[in-house]
């Protein structure tokens, strides 16, 4: 019996999709953002063994406060490295009528096999994706998340080309992610894009440092402070933001 590892659950999240959702947050992401608020999930032999079905019986409980528009939202860490898992989960939400949605930064895409079959597949019971555009400059991105960014782009192109509706996510961080040019970048790209729903801008936070501290992971973002309220004006109307 297949299992998924499992770092936590939220069960009235109200900002990750449509309605009130059962948030389930999936253990394991090989990025290593600079502004990370989840820095536990990080080590992806961590959390806590369950099935789908056990997930699916402990979601369905909450199911009479979704109301129309809600449903399960899986989050992490990186959803997409636990695809396996993450494919039997959705199948089975589908068969139960469940709104499915996935909150990914896209890291693990390639359209390469055997993950992009499984992508494909996964997409066939995927209602929606939020997904993150951390930075839209390759070496930005590298700098800020220790990886690449092509890939990730891609699959943004692959979604479109798909027509598999999608927020878009923007954290917005004093001195890394808030350059207006960068952000016209980003609109520009998405732009090119049919399938974009809504666009977000998240103000980073320093809520989850004390994570980096009880980790013992020096956090170069110590000293910044959240963004002034104009900067994250401007960067909704350069984005066209909600």
């Amino acid at each position: 019996m297949m299992q998924g590892r499992i770092h936590s659950i939220e069960t009235f999240g109200s900002v990750d999709g449509p309605g009130t959702r059962f948030l389930i947050f999936l253990q394991g992401c090989a990025l290593r953002c600079l502004y990370c608020h989840n820095v536990d999930t990080w080590n992806g032999q961590g959390g806590t063994l369950r099935t789908a079905d056990e997930l699916l019986d402990q979601a369905e409980r909450y199911r009479p406060y979704w109301g129309e528009e809600g449903g399960i939202t899986v989050s992490g860490g990186e959803p997409l490295l636990q695809i396996d898992f993450l494919l039997e989960l959705f199948k089975k939400a589908k068969q139960r009528g469940i709104h499915t949605c996935i909150d990914t930064a896209g890291q693990p895409f390639t359209r390469q096999e055997p993950f992009f079959s499984k992508f494909r597949e996964l997409m066939q019971v995927t209602d929606l994706l939020l997904v993150d555009v951390k930075h839209i400059d390759p070496e930005a991105h590298e700098k800020l998340t220790g990886k690449p960014n092509a890939n990730i782009l891609d699959m943004f192109r692959y979604l479109s080309e798909i027509g598999k509706p999608i927020w878009v996510r923007q954290v917005l961080v004093p001195g890394y992610t808030d350059d207006p040019e960068a952000l016209k970048r980003t609109r520009a790209f998405l732009d090119m894009l049919t399938n974009v729903e809504r666009v977000e801008v998240l103000p980073y936070h320093s809520m989850g440092l004390y994570k980096w501290e009880e980790l013992g992971i020096p956090n170069q973002l110590r000293d910044v402070q959240p963004p002034a309220e104009e900067a994250v004006q401007r960067a909704r109307e350069i984005l066209g933001a909600v």
